[in-house]
């Protein structure tokens, strides 16, 4: 009787086990015939609009001159008419230096110059010879020209308008030529270099207006305009060097700054698209968008992309204008699903 109770429990979990199965069975294949739900996306259609052609280089700002002021000769330095961020005029005495030898050279020229006065009254009276005169002459003149030779190492001038911006030596200092004893740089106007590529040789010219801006003043835009152009182009970075000057006349700019210098080289008529509608391909650099065909399928496309426009995207190839371009609902979408258009 017992071994019978166990048989009827062991059917009744048997045809309970394979029930359950005959319903997951049923329930799966209900769920594989259901029809899968249509993406739903948002559509624009594509503009083309003309999109300004610029490049911006970066550079350093320079000054447009930088003097060294040093003496010819070694020797004290007698006094110091200068400090660093102070404005100096050309022709500004910035030190003197021991003038020693300048009083002895000056000694001589009045000696020769006297000599020159006695032998010139003799010659006009035949009482010397031509060679004896031009030989007092020339004495005169060698000695004129070290004379001013002298003065100049000696009275160190300022040969331009600008602003110092080093000192190396202290009065009383012995000058031992191994550094200037003042750095002048001329800040206005300023100066940056900037690498033009190749491909934009025969658009830059003399003139042509940039637009500079600095992180000192993000909000601020600067006016420059190309000075010098380098004739040659470089073999390994295929740019040539590009001479921009601005004329900082409120000397904001200065050197060891920062720039971005912003060119305009005309438009270009392209289509412009939401940046919502790009997609960047994982693991490549590729981007692409969804186009709308008439019969509600969407074609992946891969597009060129040019310049950010804000939101925007300039798209320079793979795409028409009056293509609908897909914005939203990418994510479900591959080549050729149909979709419904919200």
């Amino acid at each position: 009787m017992k071994y019978f109770k166990l048989s009827i429990i062991a059917f009744a979990v048997v045809a309970m086990m394979t029930a359950c199965g005959q319903k997951d069975k049923s329930t799966a294949t209900t769920e594989q015939n259901a029809p899968q739900a249509t993406p739903v996306v948002s559509v624009i259609t594509a503009q083309a609009e003309d999109v300004d052609v610029t490049n911006t280089f970066t550079s350093n700002i320079e000054p447009y001159a930088t003097n060294n002021i040093v003496s010819q000769t070694a020797g004290r330095i007698v006094s110091i008419n200068a400090e660093v961020g102070q404005k100096v005029r050309k022709g500004q005495l910035l030190a003197k230096m021991d003038d020693v030898n300048l009083a002895k050279t000056r000694m001589q020229y009045v000696n020769d110059s006297t000599e020159l006065a006695r032998l010139t009254q003799l010659y006009e009276i035949g009482a010397i010879a031509q060679s004896d005169y031009d030989m007092a002459k020339l004495a005169l003149n060698v000695t004129q020209k070290t004379y001013q030779n002298l003065a100049e190492n000696t009275y160190l001038r300022s040969p331009i308008n600008g602003v110092v911006t080093a000192r190396n030596y202290d009065k009383g200092d012995m000058y031992s030529m191994t550094q200037p004893i003042f750095v002048v740089e001329q800040i206005q106007p300023v100066k940056m270099l900037v690498n033009v590529s190749e491909s934009l040789f025969t658009q830059v010219h003399e003139g042509m207006e940039f637009d500079i801006i600095v992180d000192a003043y993000p909000d601020e835009v600067f006016k420059g305009k190309v000075n010098l152009l380098y004739p040659t182009v470089s073999a390994t970075t295929h740019t040539f060097p590009v001479e921009v000057i601005c004329q900082n006349a409120d000397q904001r700019l200065r050197p060891g700054m920062f720039a971005r210098v912003t060119a305009n080289f005309g438009t270009n008529h392209h289509v412009v698209v939401p940046d919502i509608a790009v997609v960047k391909q994982q693991g490549s650099g590729e981007h692409f968008v969804y186009v709308l065909l008439p019969d509600n399928t969407v074609k992946y496309t891969l597009v060129e992309l040019g310049r950010r426009l804000g939101n925007r995207y300039e798209i320079v190839n793979g795409i028409n204008e009056g293509d609908r371009i897909v914005t939203e609902g990418q994510v479900r979408l591959k080549d050729g699903v149909s979709v419904t258009v919200k």
